[in-house]
């Protein structure tokens, strides 16, 4: 018997949800590399809650910022993305006592079908995911899984290798069961393959210990990369560099964005770094967020991505 056309139109779909961000979602989300052109980006710009902070060691951070100069270099951030055709949202709401909301990287991984929210580790920050949730269903990203239960997963702890392949990173600020969430999920959307790296003590993120520059090429601290990782990558034919010693270790040198590839935006202060970097072929560009580090984190974690042109699987 044939179907009729009522029977037809109660089918279900079988359309992914990549396909379906224009029409359902309001926009045109996705990323599956830390590499791909950079095309919008999910910030905090520094609220009353910077305003709020007495004691720096309260919420991890080096020192008090100057708020005026803080908000200032964010603004600056902004131009720079917006330079390079780079769509900027805001978390417009935040509680007034969660001053590292600007490290929205922490918060936020995306993925080609929708965004992972974590869970926060410390006091000082748990509870800033709701908002980053709140902004994300505000724009129509669909939000794929939110880390539950006993899970912790700061999502930088989390970085694309390629649309088959990520690093999980587990520690202070990712436990296992968080980390077996985002393995989950993302075996659900097609990655097969998980490098598991084991972050330091005193580490919070793996995105100060490897960060990558082309589809090919990583960054790494070369005494804080575990050897497995190490080999996984080279059997993927990636070119490792090695940083300059020390300054790889001093705040945050590796913790750049790739606007595409091959071409980086780096907190400047790090004259060693960004000239190793030009030497091997990169294009950089220097922004000054001396104030932002203050808070201990930079440029990559301040960003979380929405979209990034796609790269793939690598061979």
């Amino acid at each position: 018997m044939k179907p009729t056309k009522t029977q037809k139109e109660w089918q279900a779909l079988e359309t992914s949800m990549e396909d379906e961000f224009s029409e359902y979602w309001g926009g045109d989300w996705g990323c599956d590399s830390e590499v791909g052109t950079l095309r919008a980006v999910l910030l905090r710009r520094p609220g009353k809650e910077i305003e709020n902070v007495r004691d720096p060691r309260e919420y991890r951070w080096l020192d008090i910022m100057d708020v005026r100069k803080a908000r200032e270099q964010h603004d600056s951030l902004v131009e720079l993305y917006r330079a390079h055709g780079v769509k900027v949202h805001y978390v417009e709401k935040m509680r007034e006592d969660r001053a590292n909301a600007l490290f929205m990287r922490d918060s936020v991984l995306m993925t080609p079908q929708g965004a992972i929210i974590g869970r926060q580790a410390m006091t000082c920050r748990r509870g800033e995911e709701r908002y980053a949730a709140e902004a994300l269903a505000l724009l129509g990203v669909p939000i794929i899984r939110t880390v539950s239960g006993q899970g912790i997963f700061e999502t930088a702890c989390c970085l694309w290798v390629d649309a088959g392949t990520v690093i999980i990173g587990t520690g202070n600020r990712a436990n296992k069961d968080g980390a077996q969430q985002i393995e989950g999920i993302l075996r659900s959307i097609g990655v097969e393959h998980f490098l598991h790296l084991q972050i330091p003590y005193g580490y919070a993120h793996i995105d100060s210990i490897i960060s990558f520059v082309t589809e090919k090429i990583a960054v790494i601290d070369p005494m804080r990369l575990p050897w497995d990782v190490w080999t996984s990558l080279k059997k993927r034919g990636f070119q490792i560099l090695e940083a300059p010693s020390p300054e790889e270790t001093q705040d945050l040198a590796l913790n750049f964005v790739a606007l595409k590839p091959g071409s980086i935006v780096m907190a400047s202060g790090f004259p060693a770094t960004k000239n190793f970097l030009e030497d091997h072929g990169i294009q950089v560009s220097e922004i000054d967020i001396s104030e932002l580090r203050k808070g201990w984190g930079s440029l990559h974690c301040m960003t979380a991505i929405l979209k990034r042109d796609p790269i793939g699987r690598i061979d």
